[in-house]
């Protein structure tokens, strides 16, 4: 298969295209970085000429709810209007778990409802995949969170998961079918202050966490679980103790 992976060259687009690229597919890794920016719609349509498959990885550069919201819209009505030019097969976007049940949601996760509604309307056949948050972005969580030295944080669960486990699943969804969403996460739930913490202490971090019921994620404040599977999920079996061990 011809695929082809937006933010190809990003956190989780580079390990998508890897796992494809070792899977024996011809992969594209697209990116501003290689002439194709999903935002102005440049290079489109040249990338996908032929692709059977789109793995939509892209990454907003803002985290204003306005910013996001603007990037998420534009850069998704531009991807799938050339897939349809370009007769693609198949449309596979990474979302947030919780999406679906959160269709106010503020702040970051604006964007991805807005993305979300968009390719549901699209007549490109799709696959959501809604992943949990990474255990690579545990330590930008708590530098978001910090406040006077204290790392404050809400009692929302977590039930993080290595990016290579999601760049796995988007690259499962690629060769499957289309017409699906499904939520990848990782094997422990834990609040969100207990993952941090440990996270701190591997890093010999000495930052101190504090749950205060009334601290936000990312421009909101989340319910209990919000931000962790309501159903079945694919759950990888990476504990975050080894994962941390390996890093």
């Amino acid at each position: 298969m011809k695929i082809v992976v937006l933010g190809g060259t990003g956190r989780i687009g580079a390990r998508v295209v890897a796992e494809l690229v070792e899977r024996g597919h011809e992969v594209i890794a697209a990116s501003r970085s290689t002439g194709v920016d999903a935002l102005a719609g440049a290079g489109l349509d040249k990338a996908f000429a032929g692709a059977d498959a789109v793995v939509d990885a892209t990454e907003s550069s803002a985290w204003d709810e306005a910013g996001v919201i603007e990037f998420f819209t534009a850069a998704t009505r531009n991807v799938l209007a050339a897939e349809e030019r370009a007769a693609v097969a198949h449309h596979v976007a990474l979302s947030i778990v919780g999406i679906d049940r959160n269709p106010d949601a503020s702040g970051y996760l604006a964007g991805k409802v807005a993305q979300e509604r968009l390719i549901a309307e699209s007549a490109v056949p799709s696959t959501i995949v809604r992943a949990t948050q990474f255990f690579e972005f545990l330590a930008q969580i708590a530098d978001a969170s910090t406040v006077d030295g204290e790392v404050r944080v809400g009692t929302a669960l977590l039930q993080p998961v290595a990016a290579q486990a999601v760049a796995r699943a988007l690259a499962d969804a690629a060769e499957t079918a289309p017409g699906r969403a499904f939520d990848v996460a990782g094997p422990e739930r834990a609040p969100l202050a207990d993952f941090l913490g440990r996270d701190l202490a591997a890093r010999g971090d000495a930052r101190p966490v504090v749950v205060d019921p009334a601290a936000g994620y990312f421009g909101r404040v989340v319910g209990e679980t919000s931000l962790v599977p309501a159903g079945d999920a694919v759950i990888d079996q990476l504990a975050f103790e080894e994962w941390s061990a390996a890093r």
